[in-house]
């Protein structure tokens, strides 16, 4: 394997850093420009990314060291296939919630903009630390610098459901990383003598046979120190966050947070452990079955959701644990679909929050049991939310669907027909719960032609914003397209399991 030495994982970091400063400096005296510096950073970040594309499926791997504390501490970058797959989908789904913000933002007159702005271009320098972490040193720094620059996102709106939704979200993951997974670090490190990742896992064959029993315990620390990947029962946080705005539950539930727990916990399953090591460790079977459990007791909770962002939230809860119980499988196929569906998800449930933020803002909607016939009258919003929908249950054509085949093939490669009846039970759980929406929004009979306002004196006819239309429409069409050409998230699939 050719290794690149180059400052652009550095570039991709610092754009949205630099971002942070113009978009503070100018603030509200320039709404215009401050929105300008978020949409430039978003496309500059995503186009020094995907520059680095061409190299990793060549199968080259791009590195760069940054600062060296010790010997062994050292904050590193690596860029593979698995990297560069997180990072591609966070960077464009940056630029399409940039231009949704703006729609949100001014179409609901939400107050502390400039912060919002500004705490948004933080978290994705984060993420993308994240993703181009080459060791756990690096990836925890990140990791925690993630947690601090959403807070502020979380509780934008300042309300007392605000503070305690964002304070129970920053002590869940504060206290997670800092009980479980330093713990789980430093243990690593000491039984590893290193905290690079490494392709095949870092573990010795005689520290793996001295301490098969400690290092099980550990893989569990592993998955509940991160704990953004909302396995049960560390998985409340995330409900509790849905007090903040739509587009930071969307880059909470799609973009960043989730996804950036759940990819640190593939890390550790491919890049710590190995899957060889982990055939033999029967802890890791205990993993695919909290996975399997939060997969089906989330789908179940989602059902008795009527607020939507609600039923979200827990369908989100489910659809992480999709991603951990693929590798976890230790199937070929199984770890195909884990690993797409990161992207799968990501383009899906991000459609599905901006229409829940579209219904908010255009027909001050927030509940399922007020959808009826609202298809009529926003057409856009509907049609995508439709196609979010199908692509969580799993239907041909979606991403979901690509999915969810090769974690059914991956089942049946281990022989676990009852992962096989958790999948399809999973899938006829997320049609109980999104299908209703749909049938709501397109059959019934729609009541009333005006949004209520809160202080009752206002109506106005309810018409979509194209500023959020048009983004929900995007993100929506390229659902379906990685469903209809899933080639490059498979090809880069691979290449992480070469």
């Amino acid at each position: 394997m050719e290794i690149i030495t180059s400052a652009k994982p550095l570039f991709a970091i610092l754009v949205s850093l630099i971002a942070t400063i113009l978009i503070s400096i100018t603030g509200e005296k320039a709404r215009n420009l401050r929105e300008a510096w978020t949409i430039i950073a978003s496309i500059v970040k995503f186009t020094i990314v995907a520059s680095m594309l061409p190299d990793i499926l060549n199968g080259r791997v791009i590195e760069y060291t940054l600062l060296a504390i010790t010997s062994e501490l050292v904050l590193q970058f690596k860029v593979d296939a698995f990297g560069i797959l997180f990072a591609l989908t966070s960077s464009f789904l940056w630029i399409i919630t940039s231009f949704y913000s703006i729609g949100y933002m001014r179409g609901h007159n939400e107050k502390n903009q400039t912060r919002y702005y500004a705490c948004f271009a933080i978290a994705l320098s984060t993420t993308m630390g994240v993703a181009f972490s080459a060791n756990l040193f690096t990836m925890y720094l990140f990791y925690e610098g993630l947690t601090f620059a959403t807070y502020p996102l979380v509780v934008h709106h300042e309300t007392k459901e605000a503070k305690i939704g964002a304070r129970k979200y920053v002590l869940y993951l504060f206290i997670s990383a800092k009980l479980f997974l330093l713990t789980a670090i430093a243990i690593t490190y000491y039984l590893a003598g290193t905290l690079d990742f490494q392709k095949g896992g870092i573990f010795t064959e005689s520290v793996q046979k001295a301490y098969i029993s400690l290092l099980g315990i550990v893989f569990l620390l592993y998955i509940y120190g991160f704990a953004k990947a909302a396995v049960m029962p560390l998985h409340s946080w995330l409900p509790a966050a849905m007090v903040a705005p739509t587009p930071v539950s969307a880059l909470l539930h799609a973009v960043a947070v989730v996804k950036t727990g759940v990819f640190a916990v593939l890390k550790v399953i491919f890049y710590i452990y190995g899957v060889d090591f982990l055939k033999v460790l029967y802890f890791s079977d205990i993993g695919l079955f909290l996975a399997a459990f939060t997969i089906i007791m989330a789908s179940i909770i989602a059902l008795t959701k009527d607020n939507i962002k609600a039923r979200l939230a827990y369908s989100t809860v489910s659809q992480l644990s999709y991603i951990i119980l693929g590798p976890l499988l230790l199937t070929y196929s199984g770890m195909i679909g884990g690993i797409i569906h990161i992207s799968n998800h990501a383009f899906a449930k991000i459609t599905l929050f901006f229409c829940a933020g579209s219904l908010y803002v255009c027909a001050h909607k927030t509940a399922v049991s007020e959808l009826d016939g609202i298809a009529k009258k926003m057409p856009w919003t509907m049609a995508a939310f439709t196609i979010g929908a199908l692509g969580m249950i799993g239907i041909p054509l979606t991403g979901g669907f690509v999915t969810k085949w090769y974690l059914l093939l991956g089942s049946l490669e281990k022989g676990s027909i009852d992962i096989v009846i958790v999948l399809l039970l999973s899938s006829l759980l997320n049609a109980g719960y999104f299908l209703p929406i749909v049938y709501r929004a397109y059959f019934k009979e729609f009541k009333g032609n005006h949004v209520h306002h809160a202080h009752g004196e206002s109506h106005t006819e309810i018409r979509e914003n194209p500023f959020m239309a048009i983004p929900l429409t995007i993100t929506a069409i390229i659902s379906l397209i990685v469903g209809i050409y899933p080639d490059l998230l498979i090809q880069l699939a691979q290449e992480v399991l070469k």
